[in-house]
């Protein structure tokens, strides 16, 4: 079971928060938190869900407003999609630096853009000369 299996009944969900099954549906109707559906259109939580609940429960009791809390859940879930890229891409750069030991994996290009190079090989320098004039 991992903590996104939708396995607890919202009366289970609201012992496991220490809310009301009413609270829970006043979340749900306000997309705070919203639970996966059976085919019967029960209410299942998962184990992240109830986490939520609780993390609600405890900023509502420090004075934050359903809207201020929807915020700040909003801003974590983005938090951790964005974390999760980032190991993904992490992942990435270190296998891709293991299959080419000493060389590099890419470069700035002229137009500061991000280009891949090919094995043994730099990138080329530009030396032009370029004239600048205030008034034109």
């Amino acid at each position: 079971m991992d903590e996104y299996s939708p396995i607890f009944a919202i009366a289970v969900a609201a012992e496991l928060a220490g809310m009301h099954p009413q609270t829970l549906r006043q979340y749900d109707r306000l997309e705070l938190v919203v639970p996966t559906r059976t085919a019967g259109k029960s209410r299942r939580y998962s184990m992240r869900d109830v986490n939520q609940l609780r993390e609600i429960a405890r900023l509502s009791g420090e004075g934050v407003s359903l809207e201020g809390i929807r915020r700040i859940l909003e801003l974590e879930d983005h938090v951790s999609a964005l974390s999760a890229r980032v190991r993904e891409l992490e992942t990435a750069l270190a296998d891709e630096m293991l299959n080419r030991p000493g060389s590099r994996v890419f470069a700035a290009g002229s137009t500061g853009g991000v280009v891949p190079l090919p094995h043994g090989t730099r990138p080329q320098r530009q030396t032009s000369v370029v004239l600048w004039h205030p008034n034109r």
